[in-house]
């Protein structure tokens, strides 16, 4: 589990993110949405060290990252895998060498063991047998998934998702969400995901957190997000009028 206590983080005179608690729960797809500039990418980048905190608290376990010396900063990452928005594959290898990466620079694996545990990953991700493929011959879903293979080589105790829907179609987008799903219970992985997809705060929004304004508006569940009373977060929910069509409240 990882949990956010009374955060802040500000740039010059904006105050980007205002006293944020949240629980991440363990083996749940846990969802950050909110408008664009509300402040959950930065929360996420605060949770893994890309930003300080300028005030508040990152448990991971029993463990304040902000207050962590730097080998203790890079003992919490070796746990964590990061699924980024464009994919960031590397052009120049292979699927196989762009999923061994975080094996060949945090573990004394073998090779054979690596090849082994790549071929697991690959599996999971359903592209088993791509191994030789370079990223240029990937379509943009099985980007996404080779990504997401490459995440959790390192069998992550934390993944981290930031928009793992961009620029996919919606078919495409429904299979990385079942993925991502699967793959967070199967592995009991704690999963933190940005997304402005409602369709993926419907269907896997296990636990979400709601920011506006860089405030925790609303929390809750899938379950619950469409019978909300609150203002703001109906507003987003229902910005697109197809929704308000199909989930019109009585």
């Amino acid at each position: 589990m990882i949990e956010i206590k009374n955060i802040n983080k500000t740039f010059g005179d904006r105050h980007v993110v205002k006293n944020v608690s949240f629980k991440f729960l363990q083996g749940k797809t846990n969802l950050i949405i909110g408008e664009s500039g509300c402040g959950k990418t930065t929360i996420l980048k605060l949770m893994v060290g890309l930003h300080n905190v300028d005030s508040g608290s990152v448990f991971y376990g029993d463990q304040d990252f902000p207050k962590l010396d730097h080998q203790g900063q890079q003992e919490v990452r070796k746990q964590i895998g990061m699924l980024f928005q464009g994919g960031a594959l590397f052009d120049s290898q292979t699927l196989e060498e762009n999923v061994r990466f975080p094996l060949d620079m945090f573990t004394d694996l073998s090779k054979e063991e690596k090849i082994e545990r790549v071929n697991f990953c690959l599996q999971k991700v359903k592209l088993e047998g791509k191994n030789l493929l370079y990223p240029a011959e990937l379509s943009g879903g099985m980007k996404k998934r080779a990504a997401l293979a490459r995440a959790i080589a390192n069998n992550p105790k934390y993944l981290f998702c930031d928009e793992p829907n961009s620029g996919l179609d919606p078919k495409t987008s429904i299979v990385i969400d079942e993925l991502i799903n699967d793959l967070t219970a199967e592995l009991n992985i704690t999963t933190i995901i940005v997304t402005h997809d409602m369709n993926s705060v419907i269907e896997i929004g296990d636990n979400i957190l709601f920011i506006h304004k860089g405030e925790n508006w609303w929390t809750g569940d899938k379950s619950q997000i469409l019978n909300t009373d609150n203002k703001e977060l109906y507003d987003f929910v229902f910005a697109s009028k197809f929704l308000k069509t199909v989930f019109k409240k009585s």
